[in-house]
């Protein structure tokens, strides 16, 4: 179920980590982490997508209120948001990219889908 994974974080701390990853999923196009992590950004990242999409005054400002750079915000309603408009969700696309060498957690690579 999505929006349950813990992620070994206290609640603060979790919803500030995912913030700042859809902030840079979103003005990047992709960044590596773990698998975990990267299940649980696939539903934020998709959910603010879906907001740009509706493009109103309260879909902006509830993007803003989660998005931290407002420079992000922009890009989603005037870039991601139409280029995705014909799309019924799965925004995103996950990539396992093997153990870490530190302490073999799974690794992947997300990324907004062309």
């Amino acid at each position: 179920m999505p929006g349950t994974r813990k992620l070994g974080r206290k609640t603060d701390h979790r919803i500030a980590m995912l913030r700042g990853m859809v902030t840079l999923l979103l003005k990047n196009g992709s960044i590596e982490t773990t698998l975990a992590r990267a299940k649980e950004l696939r539903c934020v990242a998709d959910k603010m997508i879906t907001l740009g999409k509706a493009d109103t005054l309260a879909s902006r400002r509830e993007a803003l209120a989660y998005i931290t750079d407002k420079d992000v915000v922009k890009k989603l309603f005037n870039e991601l948001a139409p280029k995705y408009a014909d799309r019924v969700g799965g925004y995103t696309q996950i990539y396992k990219l093997g153990p870490r060498r530190g302490d073999a957690a799974e690794m992947a690579l997300i990324k907004l889908v062309d």
